[in-house]
C-alpha cells in the first residue's frame, strides 16, 4: 500500500484496474486508492505480471503492507507470499478475480466506477442488471443517477434522515477548516471591481483558445492568470507560515477550490505566473474533469501556494473563505452582476465583481494585503497588459 500524502497511515482499496495474471508495464494504471483527500489512481512501478493479490476491495490497509506482486515472466511468488494466495496454478496462468465477490456483484460490463458503485449501494440498485454507457460498457455514475431519477419518490420519514456519516473527504475538510479557523489569525479585505474589461477579454480570446486547444475559456481561467501575475509582484501573499518563520515560495502554484460530491478539493495549476492563458485553461479543464470523476492524482493536490474560491456560478455576490494552511491567503470571488455605480460623476450601470481576500496576519499585514488587492483590481481593469 503506497503512501500518497504526508502523514497517511492507511489507504482504502477502491478497485483494481488490472486483474491477476495480466501483463503490466511501468506507468500503467494499476489500482485506485481512497485517501483523506480523494480517490486516486496508482501507477505500476515496474514491468511484469500482476500476481499474489491479497488486497481486498473496500478495506483500509496500512501503508507499506504488501497487497500484490509484479513478477518477471516465469518468476514464482516468494514462499511466504505464495502461502497466502489461495491458488495452486502457475503465476502465468492465474486468472482468479481480484474482488471480494460477496461485496462486488458481477455486472454485464465487469467494470464499475467507484462513484457509481457507491450510488448504487446507497439506492439499493442491483449492479448486475445495469448496462453501462462508458467505454467497454463501464457503468458510470451518470448511469446510476439516471436510474435513481426514474425511481418513484418515496416519502421521507424522520428515521431516514437522522444521521449522515461523513466520508473521508468530508471528515478531512471538517478537521482542516476547524484547525485553520481556530489557529490562524484571519483578517479580511473586500473590494468591488468593474468587470467590463474582464468580460471583453474573455470574449476576445475565448474563440481562439477553444479552436487551438479545444477548451472553453472561463472567467476563472483569466482570474487565475491575473492573480498569479500579481502574486509574482507580492511575494508575501504567495508565502507560507512554517514553524521557524515565513517561507517565500519561488513558484506561484494556484489552487482552485472545487465542489465535489463529498466536499471540496483544491487541485493546483502550476507555475501559473508564467503560463500562457490557454495553458491555464487547459490545466484547469483537466483538473476539473478528474475532480468530477473522483480520479485526482496525488500531484494534482500538492504544492499550492495560494487558493482561489469562486462561487460566482452559484449566484453568490460575496463571501469570506477560510485559509488553507500553510498558505497565507485565499481569494473569494463572487458573481459578476450589474450594479448602479457612479462613473466620473455620472450614474451608470456596470458589471461589478466582488473580491474578498482572507489573510494570515502572522505573514501579511493589512497594508500589504491592501496593496495586493489594489494591484489585482488594476490588472482586472486592464487585463490585456498582463495576459499572453
Amino acid at each position: 500500500m503506497p503512501a500518497l500524502e504526508m502523514a497517511q497511515e492507511t489507504g482504502k482499496l477502491v478497485g483494481w484496474l488490472k486483474k491477476e495474471g495480466d501483463s503490466v508495464a511501468k506507468g500503467d494504471l494499476l489500482l485506485e486508492i481512497e485517501t483523506d483527500k480523494a480517490v486516486m489512481e496508482v501507477e505500476a512501478t515496474a514491468d511484469g505480471i500482476l500476481a499474489g493479490v491479497t488486497g481486498e476491495i473496500g478495506t483500509d490497509i496500512p501503508v507499506g503492507q504488501t497487497i500484490a506482486w509484479i513478477l518477471k515472466p516465469g518468476e514464482a511468488l516468494p514462499a511466504s507470499a505464495a502461502a497466502e494466495v489461495p491458488v495452486t496454478s502457475p503465476v502465468t496462468e492465474m486468472s482468479l478475480p481480484l474482488v471480494d465477490v460477496s461485496q462486488q456483484p458481477t455486472t454485464s460490463a465487469g467494470k464499475v466506477s467507484p462513484k457509481a458503485r457507491r450510488l448504487a449501494k446507497e439506492a439499493g440498485i442491483d449492479l448486475s442488471s445495469v448496462i453501462g454507457s462508458g467505454q467497454d460498457g463501464e457503468i458510470l455514475a451518470s448511469d446510476i443517477q439516471a436510474l435513481i431519477d426514474a425511481l418513484p419518490n418515496a416519502p421521507i420519514t424522520p428515521a431516514a434522515v437522522q444521521h449522515e456519516p461523513l466520508t473521508s473527504i468530508g471528515r478531512l475538510m471538517a478537521e482542516r477548516t476547524t484547525q485553520s479557523w481556530t489557529t490562524v489569525p484571519h483578517f479580511f479585505l473586500q473590494q468591488e471591481v468593474d468587470a467590463t474589461a474582464l468580460n471583453d477579454a474573455r470574449a476576445a480570446r475565448g474563440a481562439a483558445i477553444e479552436q487551438a486547444l479545444g477548451v472553453k475559456l472561463t472567467h476563472t481561467d483569466i482570474m487565475i492568470a491575473l492573480v498569479a501575475r500579481t502574486l509574482a509582484r507580492h511575494p508575501r501573499l504567495n508565502a507560507s507560515w512554517i514553524e521557524d518563520g515565513i517561507r517565500l515560495n519561488p513558484e506561484v502554484n494556484v489552487a482552485i477550490a472545487m465542489a465535489v460530491e463529498d466536499g471540496v478539493v483544491a487541485p493546483v495549476v502550476r507555475n501559473a505566473h508564467n503560463a500562457p492563458l490557454g495553458e491555464i485553461a487547459r490545466q484547469r479543464r483537466e483538473l476539473t474533469d478528474r475532480a468530477r470523476a473522483g480520479r485526482l492524482r496525488p500531484a494534482d493536490l500538492t504544492g499550492g501556494t495560494f487558493t482561489i474560491s469562486n462561487l460566482g456560478m452559484f449566484h453568490i455576490d460575496s463571501f469570506c473563505a477560510i485559509i488553507t494552511p500553510p498558505q497565507a491567503a485565499i481569494l473569494a470571488v463572487g458573481q459578476i452582476a450589474e450594479r448602479v455605480v457612479p462613473i466620473n460623476g455620472v450614474i451608470t450601470v456596470r458589471p461589478m465583481l466582488s473580491l474578498t481576500i482572507s489573510c494570515d496576519h502572522r505573514v501579511i499585514d493589512g497594508a500589504k494585503a491592501a496593496t495586493f488587492l489594489h494591484d489585482l483590481a488594476e490588472a482586472i481593469h486592464e487585463p490585456g497588459r498582463w495576459l499572453t
